[in-house]
């Protein structure tokens, strides 16, 4: 009985089985079931599938989507995911312009870095370039070269860089002509 209940439930309590005594049949699975749940609670945390820049992957370009994405390789250009959640991975490095709903930096960003809801820097973090966002999250040890803006004026600020890219209107003084 105990051991199809804890068969049912196994992926949470994953430390159940091995101290009870499965070790011979999750001793390998182990080591690999412990990088997958990790995995699985970023997604579950991001709220769906997160596409997945490999180490050995190089981009030069724009990139665009509509999805979570972790970047574990190098990105040059532009990264706009407006509505999601970006991740610059531990290997992760990019040499971009960053729009995102989240941006969760543990890697490296070179460039500005900009999120409508959320910037978070872990401790292996480094971002060189301004960074804004209503909530600003810097772990000790992290590194930020650059100015940040928060709160309500940096939502101000994107809401205007979205709606309108051109410069605001000079205000014209008319003289009349002798």
């Amino acid at each position: 009985m105990t051991k199809s209940s804890s068969a049912a439930v196994a992926p949470p309590p994953s430390r159940e089985p091995a101290a009870a005594g499965g070790p011979e049949r999750n001793g390998p699975v182990s080591s690999q079931s412990s990088t997958q749940p990790k995995m699985i609670q970023t997604t579950a945390l991001a709220g769906g599938n997160m596409a997945n820049i490999g180490k050995s992957i190089t981009l030069k370009g724009d990139l665009s989507g509509n999805e979570d994405l972790v970047i574990e390789g190098h990105i040059e250009g532009r990264v706009d995911l407006p509505n999601n959640q970006l991740t610059i991975g531990a290997n992760g490095s990019c040499a971009a312009e960053v729009h995102a709903k989240t941006v969760v930096v543990v890697g490296k960003v070179t460039g500005n870095v900009t999120a409508s809801e959320r910037i978070e820097i872990q401790a292996t973090g480094l971002v060189n370039g301004d960074v804004s966002a209503p909530r600003l999250v810097v772990q000790e040890g992290a590194v930020v070269n650059g100015g940040i803006e928060m709160g309500a004026k940096a939502k101000a600020s994107q809401a205007a860089a979205v709606q309108s890219p051109a410069p605001a209107p000079f205000a014209v003084e008319k003289k009349a002509l002798p």
